[in-house]
């Protein structure tokens, strides 16, 4: 039921607009104070674009929180507490003198950006349907905050310096909570829900509607219209300074003709989707902002055209007047489209308002951290100013196109019976339609019952096990492309690629980062396409960067860019095990899933110690003859000339990648009680065991792949007398066979007992190689330091089997919880269901240490000279993760204590017999 308008509604509003207008300001005091603090620092452009980026991480990450609670326990409050939590971060912002404080205290400063989130439920619940488009426009119109520190500061800051900003701004938020906590009061449905005494729903219920595709499609289309916004604002006075020789104050005022528009006209976006709809208003701001895009990527330009009486040269780019009206008209029309996104939410999430607002606006607020990042890259890279413009085109050219493929969807869905009733041509209306016979197929398991002992003894362990020996091949090619730069990076330098260390960093960190986010997707693809297909696809996917590779590494001049779009293309690599995990889990029966799982992953990730021992060797040889290329001449240990195919770190898997397809094609199954669509896959994001499992696997797998990508280049940093690459292979084989060869503990004596005492080892293990680092010039040294990693590689490889063989285990036991009317089998198979989509998307969130790990090492080398720090941190991380399996888990009254105690019993009664 929606609410009247109450009679203090337009104070509400009005109070409400001008607290976020003040928060937005503080949110982004970094792109004016930012620029100072970057010449004092010296700071490259990705590193300001990382410093300018970061207080938009925390204003986008606590959304989704803010969002809930304004739900739960009213705007008001929250409201008036993020204020003033966001005062005390910036005034702490003054004490902060290095990079990593700035850093740090930008964490904090970005809690105001989070205020966003709880002013969308709080003022909407003051206002009918039918007015809330204008409402929620005028709130969002607190968006000029920007203008206004880039109207404001640069005149302080030259007057006084950046900390009189900071200190200005915090007491503007402290007053501010003041007058808004005094003038205000708790909207109606709080006050409702307090008078009859009915509690708030729990916010897992609250994340429900986040499992609807539709959420998903509004955060991208927010991500521009909002995170766009974002970015500019904090990169445009940057832009102006060093494209147009302005000095701060004329660049944070023309700067500002970007974000007035994109603030103040959001108010009349909220106007024109309550009269003619939002969809219409997107259209118009994806079609507008395609063009401005266009025009602003375009950079300056000498053309020479060769006509009759001779050459003629001319010269285009765009001049400030141009400049200024053309993000005038991006803005207003960015302006629009906030509004119009934001209409959607309270229509169709009327009772969910703050957790899927909170959805929207974190991934809207993700882009404005990301974007600048990505700016300062691009800009790093290509040297383009306009760099930023051409990746803006690309996102809202792919906005424009979801949301036409989307319309045209819904339109052919809701006319489809009529359309099927049609003939192809006019001529054969009144035939008769022909009759199609359905068409068996043996590659579909129509009867699939592997608890039921005569069924798995009579054919269903060999169906099963075939299926898993030919998935094993294909994920062990699938890791070995994912980690092949982990080997060419310590190579690029001897054929005359040159690269900083830290380049070299990312391009061994990428695999990991679009590996891991391709898992997100690849994580629900087998119920939906089925595992042979997908697999069969997956594993054709790998040719690509492998060929590219093979091509890219033989020319020296080959631009980083292309490297590193190699290096993202790699990640299909690491998407494939999320699919290959949730496939195999529907195949085996409880009793041995864990085994199973277990056999699949560690003979999978085998492949990081096969591409760190075969590509070292294959190097070296002509293989593949005149088809191969030509061999770069490289200084041997000796100090003489010798031959290096590098290409061959990505021809040598063609053939075998090939052949593996081939295999899941024609020997693999598809499981027919297996289907499910996304929607009915997403209930995991309900669950919290999903996360707890994704922090827990972190620590596991993300450690494995993370010190498998990183752990040659450190090696080669640290002890740079050792050849690496003859050893960097063992880890991950030790890993890996850890894995194979443990899952069989997790099944006999408990999962959650054996994660911790993984979780035990690799502490001890992190510990090693912190204390061999601090006397790494002794002798020994390195033999302590590489018998440490071994151990951890151990240790992960034991957990990353027994939290696999805990998923399954926990799910199974939540079933009795969430489904007591369902019968044994409905349960059954609903628990495999979510258990296969929770081993996939946790394992999507763990493929993230591929990323971050090599990636800390990289920032605490440049930050603090070494590698201890993020070592430190993966410390104290194991720590957490023991606590978390101990308490939820492993004590008693754990979740799966009585299951384990069980086992125990059984074993101990067996070994009695």
């Amino acid at each position: 039921m929606q609410p009247a308008a109450q009679p203090k509604s337009v104070q509400i509003l009005s109070v409400s607009t001008i607290a976020f207008t003040v928060c937005f300001a503080v949110w982004t005091i970094f792109s004016i104070i930012g620029i100072r603090i970057g010449q004092e620092l010296g700071l490259s452009e990705t590193e300001f674009g990382l410093m300018v980026g970061t207080p938009i991480l925390t204003g986008s990450l606590t959304r989704i929180a803010l969002g809930i609670w304004a739900d739960r326990y009213g705007g008001r409050v929250v409201f008036a507490a993020t204020m003033l939590a966001a005062a005390l971060a910036t005034y702490l912002l003054t004490y902060a003198h290095t990079y990593p404080q700035m850093l740090l205290a930008g964490l904090g400063v970005g809690i105001a950006g989070g205020a966003f989130a709880v002013g969308v439920p709080y003022v909407s619940r003051f206002f009918p349907a039918e007015r809330q488009g204008m409402a929620l426009g005028i709130f969002g119109a607190g968006n000029v905050g920007a203008a206004v520190t880039k109207f404001l500061a640069p005149f302080v800051l030259i007057a006084y310096g950046w900390q009189t900003v900071a200190e200005v701004w915090a007491a503007a938020l402290v007053i501010m909570a003041v007058i808004f906590w005094f003038t205000t009061e708790d909207d109606p449905v709080t006050v409702e829900r307090r008078r009859s005494g009915v509690k708030a729903k729990s916010a897992w219920l609250e994340l429900e509607p986040l499992k609807n595709v539709q959420v998903w499609r509004f955060s991208l289309y927010y991500f521009f219209v909002f995170g766009a916004f974002v970015a500019l604002a904090l990169w445009l006075p940057k832009y102006l300074i060093n494209v147009y020789g302005l000095d701060i104050r004329t660049a944070g005022t023309i700067a500002a003709f970007f974000s007035v528009p994109a603030s103040i006209f959001r108010a009349y976006g909220g106007h024109l989707s309550d009269v003619y709809g939002a969809r219409r208003v997107l259209s118009w701001t994806f079609l507008v902002s395609v063009a401005a895009t266009f025009v602003l990527s375009y950079p300056p330009t000498d053309y020479t055209v060769h006509s009759t009486h001779g050459p003629v040269t001319f010269h285009i780019e765009m001049g400030l007047v141009t400049f200024t009206v053309a993000v005038f008209i991006l803005g207003f029309f960015m302006a629009l489209g906030k509004a119009a996104v934001y209409k959607h939410i309270p229509v169709y999430y009327p009772n969910n308002v703050g957790a899927v607002g909170g959805l929207v606006g974190m991934i809207g607020g993700l882009g404005g951290f990301v974007l600048p990042i990505f700016f300062g890259l691009l800009l790093d890279l290509t040297g383009l100013w306009t760099s930023c413009f051409m990746a803006l085109f690309l996102i809202v050219s792919g906005s424009l196109v979801w949301m036409t493929v989307s319309v045209r969807q819904m339109e052919r869905s809701a006319a489809s019976k009529e359309l099927g009733e049609l003939p192809p041509f006019p001529e054969m209306q009144g035939m008769p339609k022909p009759k199609r016979a359905a068409r068996s197929s043996e590659a579909v398991l129509t009867d699939w019952r592997p608890e039921d002992a005569g069924f798995w003894a009579e054919k269903g362990r060999r169906i099963a096990r075939r299926n898993l020996w030919i998935s094993i091949p294909s994920l062990l090619l699938s890791f070995a492309i994912w980690q092949v730069w982990s080997v060419v990076v310590a190579k690029l330098p001897l054929v005359g690629f040159t690269f900083t260390t830290d380049q070299l960093f990312w391009l061994a960190a990428l695999p990991g980062l679009s590996g891991a986010t391709l898992r997100i997707f690849y994580s629900f693809m087998v119920p939906i396409f089925g595992g042979r297909l997908w697999t069969t696809l997956a594993t054709w996917s790998l040719i690509i960067p492998a060929l590219g590779i093979g091509y890219a590494v033989q020319n020296p001049d080959t631009p980083y860019v292309v490297l590193l779009i190699l290096a993202l293309l790699c990640g299909f690599g690491g998407g494939n095990f999320a699919s290959s995990m949730a496939n195999i889990s529907f195949f085996f029966p409880k009793a041995e899933k864990g085994n199973a799982l277990a056999l699949n992953a560690g003979l999978g990730n085998l492949g990081v110690s096969v591409v760190q021992f075969v590509v070292p060797l294959a190097i070296t040889a002509g293989m593949f003859g005149w088809l191969g290329g030509d061999p770069a001449m490289v200084k041997d240990a000796a100090g003489e000339s010798a031959p290096l195919w590098l290409q061959n770190a990505g021809f040598f898997f063609v053939p075998f990648i090939a052949l593996s397809a081939f295999a899941a094609w024609f020997g693999m199954n598809d499981i027919a009680s297996a289907k499910a669509s996304f929607s009915e896959q997403a209930v995991i994001f309900q669950r919290k065991h999903n996360w707890i499992m994704c922090w827990l696997y972190t620590g596991c797998f993300g450690s494995f792949i993370g010190y498998s990508a990183g752990f040659p280049l450190l090696t080669k940093i640290l002890f740079p007398e050792v050849n690496v690459l003859q050893l960097a292979f063992l880890g991950p084989l030790v890993g890996a066979l850890s894995r194979s060869g443990t899952g069989w503990l997790a099944d006999k004596y408990g999962g959650a007992r054996v994660t911790i005492a993984a979780f035990t080892l690799m502490t001890v293990g992190v510990a090693g190689v912190l204390w061999f680092i601090g006397i790494k010039d002794q002798p020994g040294a390195f033999v302590g330091f590489f018998g440490s990693f071994l151990l951890l590689f151990f240790a992960t490889g034991v957990g990353n089997a027994s939290t696999f063989q805990m998923i399954p285990a926990i799910m199974s036991k939540e079933m009795v919880r969430l489904m007591p009317n369902a019968d044994a089998e409905t349960r059954r198979q609903q628990g495999e269901r979510e258990a296969a989509a929770i081993t996939g998307f946790t394992s999507a969130i763990a493929a993230f240490g591929a990323f971050f790990i090599p990636k800390s090492y990289g920032s605490s080398i440049a930050l603090t000279g070494g590698p201890d720090a993020a070592l430190w941190a993966f410390l104290i991380f194991y720590v957490s993760c023991i606590a978390l399996t101990w308490f939820v888990y492993a004590r008693r009254g754990g979740l799966l204590y009585d299951v384990e105690l069980a086992r125990r019993a059984s074993i101990r009664t067996s070994v009695a017999k």
